[in-house]
């Protein structure tokens, strides 16, 4: 098997980076499932890389709390549990508000363009999947990614920026498991939020912008709770029934 040995530093670099990129999009689409064990050597055969090189990947991927590195058994996707959701949900509500209020505040009319164009495609993706509601709609889960991420953009800070990324993929984990819970009672127009949210940046209304996306965030983990226990879920881990070792 060709391994990454003899290729130059950037070379090297290029491939962690492809490595990281493709298991973090297994992990946020859900085809890694929570809990699930990341087979190392599965995938330096099924990228034709070394082991250093996935290895590299997958501890930066621990780091962002996508995977989790385990004594003697190696890497599995991050668990998940009720006081992580509870505990994520605050700190996402605190960091996302922090940063959309500034990108509001700061945003011009570039900012407004690309945040439009992100709803646009949103929209889009969310039209064409409506036709297969069995399968995850990969194109509007990146898209809603790339919407979540245009409202923010404005923000001066990359750390601030960076962060809120790598919670908002922690979330995606939860999102993914709730559709193992059927549909909750209470329906939700996600549509319709997002387009508040959208009017609200556009309008330079950091007040509503920052409400919105505070009750946006918090209504997902609620309708996963409620629909956890209406599933009967509430005495066993908040795991996914397709998780394994």
């Amino acid at each position: 098997m060709a391994t990454n040995e003899g290729r130059t530093p950037n070379q090297g670099r290029t491939l962690v980076d492809e490595v990281y990129r493709a298991i973090k999009d297994d992990v946020c689409m859900g085809r890694l499932q929570p809990g699930a064990r990341v087979h190392l050597g599965d995938i330096c055969r099924a990228r034709n890389v070394s082991l250093s090189v996935v290895r590299e990947a997958v501890t930066r991927l621990a780091s962002e709390r996508l995977l989790k590195a385990r004594p003697q058994q190696g890497f599995t996707v991050w668990p998940l549990s009720v006081p992580d959701l509870l505990d994520l949900t605050r700190v996402r509500i605190e960091l996302e508000t922090l940063a959309l209020r500034e990108s509001i505040e700061r945003g011009d009319l570039a900012w407004e363009a690309e945040l439009v164009a992100a709803h646009h495609r949103l929209a889009g993706a969310a039209a064409r999947g409506a036709a297969d509601a069995t399968h995850p709609n990969y194109d509007w889960m990146r898209a809603h990614s790339e919407f979540h991420a245009a409202l923010a953009s404005a923000c001066t800070s990359p750390l601030l920026k960076e962060l809120r990324q790598q919670l908002f993929d922690a979330a995606e984990l939860y999102r993914q498991w709730s559709h193992f819970l059927g549909k909750p009672k209470r329906r939700r127009n996600i549509a319709k939020e997002h387009k508040a949210l959208l009017d609200a940046a556009i309008a330079h209304d950091a007040d509503l912008g920052v409400e919105l996306i505070a009750s946006h965030i918090q209504r997902t983990t609620d309708l996963l709770l409620t629909g956890r226990e209406a599933a009967g879920e509430t005495d066993t881990p908040l795991t996914s029934p397709a998780a394994g070792a």
